[in-house]
């Protein structure tokens, strides 16, 4: 856990042509990238033999517990003051709890690379949002940038129009976890909370196991069973890396960067994630998919990479 960031303060300075990004963003998005896109084949694993509910339930509970135990082993207050309850609440349910559960069924009704396909179109809703709601100005660079993330999205969506055409319950819900995702997050971000990383990701963590618990209770399993050591396995990296250790990381990429720059750096997640589902689970993975890589890694270096100056 040595490699979570000191806490920083969720309002970011604005993003120009010639801000240079914090290297510690630059650390904190390659790490995110690696746990999240390996995160996405491990979903039908994780849910075999336990209800998608359980699932979540017990990785979000987890998580959130363990996360508020660090902080308040390195010293950090764990109290959110009173008048960003409001703001974290709403927050999180549209991102942390429509999220988990949206995006777990979305990766068993249509191939996971795809569903985190979907899942990662947030940079693109949090541009239309920012740019609709008047709070973000998108200058030729970041257009480009969204440009090619969405040529990135339609490649893979293209090839994809039979699975889609089967189950379009999956499509919508990726869309979803994505809409949810970006609306928390930029909900997060105007509401200016000032609190260390590791607290603030403890916490909605830990809100969004109470709903994740009852639809566990109520729509999970049904009865008492252990199940087999690999699934148990499974939940629990789920639970330390991608949940603990990778929330934590965007939260604190979130006080750092702006949200459409945050969402269009974090596009190469369902890169991973696609060769993570091609290596586990056989999914496909030619020319088109490649093309939509590099797609997505053109958009990030023009999100990342500050334009040079003239003159």
């Amino acid at each position: 856990m040595s490699t979570l960031p000191p806490p920083a303060a969720p309002a970011a300075p604005a993003h120009t042509a010639h801000t240079a990004i914090p290297r510690r963003a630059i650390v904190l998005l390659a790490l995110l990238t690696l746990v999240w896109g390996t995160n996405w084949g491990l979903f039908p694993i994780a849910v075999r033999e336990v209800s998608v509910w359980t699932f979540r339930a017990v990785a979000v509970l987890g998580a959130g517990l363990v996360l508020l135990a660090v902080a308040r082993a390195r010293g950090q207050s764990l109290v959110i003051p009173r008048r960003h309850w409001a703001t974290v609440a709403v927050a999180t349910s549209l991102y942390l709890v429509l999220w988990n559960i949206a995006s777990t069924y979305a990766a068993l009704m249509i191939p996971s690379g795809q569903a985190a396909v979907l899942g990662f179109t947030m940079p693109l809703w949090a541009a239309l949002f920012g740019w609709l709601s008047g709070t973000q100005r998108l200058g030729p660079r970041l257009l480009l940038a969204l440009a090619l993330g969405a040529v990135a999205v339609g490649l893979l969506m293209w090839r994809s129009l039979g699975v889609y055409a089967q189950a379009p319950l999956g499509v919508a819900l990726g869309l979803i976890a994505a809409i949810g995702w970006a609306l928390g997050t930029m909900i997060l971000k105007r509401g200016s909370v000032v609190v260390p990383a590791l607290v603030l990701t403890g916490w909605q963590l830990l809100i969004t196991a109470v709903p994740t618990g009852i639809g566990a209770l109520w729509l999970g399993d049904g009865h008492w069973f252990m199940p087999s050591w690999t699934t148990i396995a499974v939940i629990s990296y789920i639970t330390l890396v991608p949940m603990a250790i990778g929330n934590a990381a965007w939260f604190a990429i979130v006080g750092l960067l702006p949200t459409t720059v945050a969402g269009l750096s974090a596009i190469l997640v369902p890169v991973v994630a696609m060769i993570a589902g091609a290596l586990m689970h056989g999914e496909p993975l030619g020319p088109v998919q490649w093309a939509a890589m590099a797609c997505c890694a053109a958009a990030v270096r023009l999100a990342l990479t500050p334009a040079p100056v003239k003159g």
